[in-house]
């Protein structure tokens, strides 16, 4: 009984030493990968790879739109649109907005359902470059420990030019750049103030609109966007 006792206790240990090492190795995988993009842009992302994937069912062919732009050739309109509708405290805060994470919850428990969210533009971020988009605790915590990674290791200007060059836009539209292209046929630091609200607007769900389709919901979500873009602060 006793060596029967011992033997589960090494396998118990040995796995539990193996789990870590595990663990351990995926977020050095994880963290040298932000380490890299303090310099460089990603050639491609987790949620970019999927899309396209998605996309090859319908057509082997298919391709995603999409071009790197630096900080400095994308308009501070859409800088200041983003911010104000997707993360208002993002200069402020290191990467988690709880007063806005404690409402979410508090509304989600009313319903029953989820139905807010409160993620951050460093938790989009951090999502998009590396995670599936399941529901799951699991992939919450491992978003969460991303987030920390690019907050602890990025500028918030640096995350935010990740962010504005890798966010979807529209079906196989990623990017500031491929967006202002795909819905006005203009360049990203040409986006005037009403052009940046719409493509912030639709942020949420943006293969839903092509260009020149603008909803009664978004048409509101425009205007309110334009009313908080001269409060946002931007990096």
């Amino acid at each position: 009984m006793l060596r029967a006792t011992r033997t589960a206790w090494k396998v118990f240990c040995y796995s539990l030493g193996a789990l870590v090492l595990v663990v351990a190795s995926v977020q050095f995988w994880f963290y040298a990968h932000v380490l890299w993009w303090r310099v460089y842009e990603p050639a491609t992302t987790a949620f970019m790879e999927l899309r396209v994937e998605r996309l090859r069912e319908k057509d082997a062919r298919a391709r995603l739109a999409h071009q790197w732009v630096p900080y400095e050739r994308i308009s501070a309109q859409l800088k200041r649109a983003v911010v104000a509708a997707e993360d208002a405290k993002f200069v402020g805060h290191e990467g988690f907005d709880w007063e806005a994470i404690s409402r979410a919850m508090e509304k989600n428990e009313k319903k029953g359902r989820v139905v807010s969210g409160a993620s951050t533009i460093s938790q989009q971020l951090a999502k998009n470059l590396f995670l599936s988009g399941e529901r799951s605790w699991l992939r919450k915590g491992q978003e969460a420990v991303i987030t920390w990674m690019l907050e602890s290791t990025l500028s918030k200007r640096r995350i935010l030019e990740l962010y504005l060059n890798y966010a979807e836009w529209g079906e196989g539209v990623f990017g500031a750049e491929a967006a202002a292209r795909h819905h006005f046929g203009i360049k990203a630091a040409a986006l005037n103030a009403a052009q940046a609200a719409f493509l912030a607007a639709i942020l949420p769900s943006p293969r839903r609109y092509e260009p020149g389709r603008i909803t009664p919901y978004v048409s509101g979500r425009i205007e309110t966007i334009l009313s908080r873009m001269p409060a946002a602060q931007i990096p």
